[in-house]
């Protein structure tokens, strides 16, 4: 093997990690843990948000009854204030994949009655990363609307299944890894 090759294919194998790193590093996250969006048990989403690191392209899942809640991607004056007239996106299927395709803070409310006033709201703060995917997360479809908000709902509802959602980037990770472990290979033979 020429020195020309051996570089070709520490090329294609740091590309490889460097792929397995942007696509495996998002994470998914259930708005309250167990007990999910709701206003029963008094949840604290100030503390679940304030002790978790969020990145750009995570997902936050809101699951809840959607008889009794929905999701409202609000401004940051309108969570303060608990106005639900004119949110950024809201989101109505009682389980609703958000992705935080934004760096900075990202407001949550319910729009029912009462219920962002009883602390049915969350801040989530997404940290400035260096290591962030440049694919563009894809526009929210059926329950939710977006026209310039920093959050969009995921490619499909979130019925419980984090795993899978993990294991498909995972997947692709894969996929694309043994892909071009296979071009280096090529290349070397």
């Amino acid at each position: 093997m020429g020195v020309g090759a051996a570089r070709r294919a520490a090329v294609a194998a740091l590309l490889a990690v460097a792929v397995l790193a942007g696509v495996a590093s998002a994470a998914v996250y259930e708005v309250g843990g167990k007990i999910g969006w709701t206003v029963m048990g008094n949840p604290d989403y100030a503390g679940w948000a304030g002790n978790k690191t969020f990145h750009k392209n995570d997902v936050v899942v809101f699951t809840y009854n959607k008889q009794y809640h929905n999701v409202m991607a609000v401004s940051k004056a309108d969570y303060k204030n608990c106005v639900a007239n004119k949110p950024i996106a809201t989101w109505s299927t009682g389980n609703d994949s958000v992705v935080l395709n934004t760096t900075g803070h990202h407001y949550f409310i319910c729009g029912f009655t009462g219920h962002c006033a009883a602390g049915q709201k969350v801040d989530i703060r997404v940290a400035s990363s260096a290591a962030s995917s440049p694919a563009p997360a894809p526009a929210p479809s059926g329950g939710g609307s977006n026209p310039s908000g920093g959050a969009t709902a995921a490619p499909s509802p979130h019925p419980n299944a984090a795993p899978k959602a993990l294991l498909a980037v995972s997947s692709v990770a894969a996929t694309v890894a043994a892909s071009l472990l296979s071009l280096a290979a090529a290349v070397l033979a």
